[in-house]
């Protein structure tokens, strides 16, 4: 059977820790459950995992999770591109990744100010990616006045991204309460990708602890999921060095493993995970 096609294979909106290399992967694997599965998107981010699960199976229920309330974020492309075009403006024909004078930063904290103050609303996480050094984001203007400026202003629009939350159900709310309303329900698959420990987790509106993801852990015991952590998180080592010092029963120990690899420059890297559990 042909696999339904992907409508995006990233989030249309910078967003830290969204799931691009894992998208495929996970697509491929999820093809095969029932028509009836109901995903659940426990941490659901950018909400890429719960587009690429209504993407390959269309007939599904997906729960989308938006506790960081990304679609205001989608909602607000046009908005974003106006503020990105007038940034644009100022930086001009300066080199690419230049670091800004304190005139120039000037100029563009007043001209974000502005646009906050004239439409109520500022994605700053965009911002943050076409003025701040790669991977850095701030969440308000008096955060941005804290950071060093760079120019590597956008130099084309985001698309509007149509569709992109189309026949995603989605809530806010905290995530036990969502997984208390699915945990009896046959049919769920949980999508369940917290922010990872030992990284930055800087945008996300939650703080998260070991306790925390081993609460999580214990609650996907019985359920079939997805869950997504890194080597840097040791979490899988972890539990597997509890499981053979105390017998503890390592709610991933019938998941199937998968790394992917991410480069940070030339050399460096670490491994991306995601353990998968299917009935």
């Amino acid at each position: 059977m042909e696999r339904n096609k992907l409508n995006y294979n990233q989030a249309p909106l910078p967003f830290q820790g969204q799931k691009r290399k894992f998208v495929k992967l996970f697509a491929e694997k999820i093809e095969t459950l029932p028509d009836d599965t109901v995903f659940v998107d426990l941490f659901g981010g950018s909400g890429l995992l719960s587009r690429a699960a209504k993407d390959t199976k269309p007939m599904c229920r997906v729960i989308y999770n938006d506790y960081d309330d990304y679609h205001l974020r989608i909602a607000n492309i046009a908005n974003t591109n106006k503020l990105i075009a007038e940034i644009r403006g100022i930086t001009g024909s300066m080199p690419r990744f230049q670091r800004l004078s304190s005139d120039i930063k000037e100029k563009i904290l007043t001209v974000i100010a502005k646009h906050e103050q004239d439409v109520g609303y500022v994605d700053y996480i965009t911002i943050s990616s076409s003025i701040m050094f790669s991977s850095k984001y701030v969440l308000s203007l008096n955060g941005l006045r804290k950071e060093s400026f760079y120019n590597s202003v956008k130099k084309q629009d985001y698309s509007p991204a149509s569709g992109y939350l189309e026949g995603l159900e989605i809530c806010k709310c905290d995530y036990m309460r969502l997984f208390d309303e699915f945990k009896n329900n046959e049919k769920a698959f949980f999508i369940c990708d917290p922010p990872y420990l030992n990284t930055d987790v800087t945008t996300y509106k939650m703080n998260w602890t070991l306790r925390d993801y081993l609460r999580v852990l214990n609650c996907l015991r019985a359920s079939q999921f997805a869950f997504f952590t890194s080597e840097k998180s040791s979490l899988v080592e972890l539990l597997e060095w509890l499981e053979d010092k105390f017998s503890y029963n390592n709610p991933l120990k019938k998941a199937n493993e998968y790394r992917i690899r991410t480069t940070v420059n030339g050399t460096a890297g670490y491994e991306d995970i995601m353990l998968l559990k299917i009935r």
